[in-house]
């Protein structure tokens, strides 16, 4: 069993992101064969389920040392290396997860402000980017495309040299595949939600579901007006967004597309009627409205993002049995689209969403018809089918990176202090953090008086 601690940048916790969505549910199947430790960057109100949680600060450097002296592979991703430049130091292998292709994202997210402001901050992104690249040892993504974006990446930063290759011609053991996974345990209802509960929606209308946050690169206008386009034809259709304020408030403030959404909704007299705006459903609640729900949402703009996606809340439409009208363009649309398990409309286009809709709604039994097909899909892309790839790095870790002349700066605490080294050959033993989290663990407890 090897030590591994997963850091993940975003909050982790009954209210989370997909982000936290995914290193939850990585560290969760990981824990099986291994010893894992989920470092958050919040007091977190989940139990272990196996894994060790641990909390650290953004702003503090010394809040993640001890995790990771003990840990023999640490993943990460973001811009934890930017806050955390020591990890380099440490000279372990480096997990790189580049499912989120933050470099697209931000080239929308940032159209708002100057173009001055725009560079600098693409420069910024830049950087976290480089340091990536240049400090991993094994690369993970979420798709085909994904794949091809980071290996053009790692080839001109100079990571796609002689000796990589000639260990794997195929370079999987550089770059691998580890999709947004779904829960292998089918949805189950634990309290009515939507129909009925929520004020104005009743016992009998039709849901839409958008599943999601309504990021900037989105597309929630279009599934406004097209609920608008519905309502002269169909009374009883309900548009719901179950998320729209960040969990992590702090360091993602709500974004404009949330706030045009709402604005757009009550401009056509939709808010609260038609239309309905949630802050965000608990991860363990989400079944409540997914399978509450009779169609899902997932509309998107046509931008570079929109390529190299994976949109991680459309996975749970899978994993709930539940019929959608998407955007095509993305790689999950053509999953959807391949499978039969709803229609596929054009960039924002109104009224071709709201026939959609009207098509899907004219069989009564949409949902039994498509089951086979969701189970067919679903049964593929468990999370632990998902984590094989880096279920067997961790089984045997190694570097590939060829800047380890890096490692060689020392790491110094705040205060400008040298530190005795957390590393080595021979491991310390297990640091209090670390025990305190570890010791909840079944089977891990017991083992942790003699040291890891």
């Amino acid at each position: 069993m090897a030590r591994v601690l997963i850091v993940s940048h975003d909050v982790v916790a009954s209210r989370m992101a997909g982000p936290g969505i995914r290193y939850w549910e990585l560290a969760r199947a990981l824990s099986r064969d291994h010893q894992v430790l989920l470092a958050c960057p919040n007091q977190t109100d989940l139990e272990g389920q196996g894994l060790g949680l641990v909390p650290y600060q953004r702003k503090d450097p010394d809040s993640l040392k001890q995790a990771a002296g003990w840990a023999q592979v640490i993943m990460l991703c973001g811009d934890t290396l930017e806050l955390f430049p020591w990890l380099r130091a440490l000279g372990k292998p480096l997990v790189v997860d580049l499912y989120d292709p933050f470099i697209l994202e931000n080239l929308e997210m940032n159209r708002g402000f100057s173009r001055q402001e725009q560079e600098t901050r693409q420069e910024s992104g830049l950087r976290v980017l480089r340091g990536l690249l240049e400090a991993g040892d094994f690369f993970l993504c979420a798709n085909g495309r994904q794949r091809d974006f980071w290996l053009g990446m790692l080839a001109a930063w100079g990571r796609l040299s002689p000796a990589v290759y000639s260990k794997d011609p195929s370079l999987q053991r550089l770059i691998a595949l580890v999709p947004f996974g779904l829960a292998s345990e089918p949805p189950r209802r634990l309290r009515p939600f939507l129909k009925g509960v929520w004020p104005g929606i009743g016992p009998q209308d039709v849901v839409l579901l958008w599943g999601g946050g309504l990021w900037d690169w989105l597309d929630p206008l279009t599934a406004v007006r097209a609920a608008a386009w519905l309502q002269s034809r169909r009374g009883d259709i309900r548009l719901f967004f179950m998320g729209t304020r960040h969990p992590d408030q702090q360091h993602v403030p709500e974004m404009k597309m949330a706030k045009e959404a709402r604005r757009l909704s009550q401009e056509l007299g939709l808010l609260d009627t038609h239309v309905f705006f949630n802050d965000w459903v608990p991860y363990h609640q989400r079944a409540d409205c997914l399978l509450e729900a009779d169609l899902g949402l997932s509309l998107h703009l046509d931008l570079v993002e929109t390529r190299f996606s994976s949109r991680t809340r459309l996975l749970d439409y899978l994993w709930a049995g539940l019929p959608m009208v998407v955007t095509g363009g993305d790689p999950l649309a053509d999953l959807v689209k391949g499978h039969g398990l709803g229609l596929l409309v054009a960039y924002r286009d109104v009224e071709g969403v709201g026939q959609a809709v009207l098509r899907l709604l004219e069989s009564p039994r949409l949902k039994d018809e498509l089951a086979p097909s969701f189970r067919e899909v679903v049964s593929s892309l468990t999370w632990e089918e998902s984590c094989q790839p880096l279920a067997r790095f961790c089984q045997d870790p190694y570097t590939t990176s060829g800047n380890r002349a890096l490692a060689a700066a020392p790491w110094e605490p705040a205060g400008g202090q040298a530190s005795a080294p957390i590393y080595g050959t021979d491991p310390p033993r297990v640091p209090g953090v670390v025990a305190r989290a570890l010791s909840r663990v079944p089977g891990i407890g017991t083992r942790l008086r003699n040291g890891p």
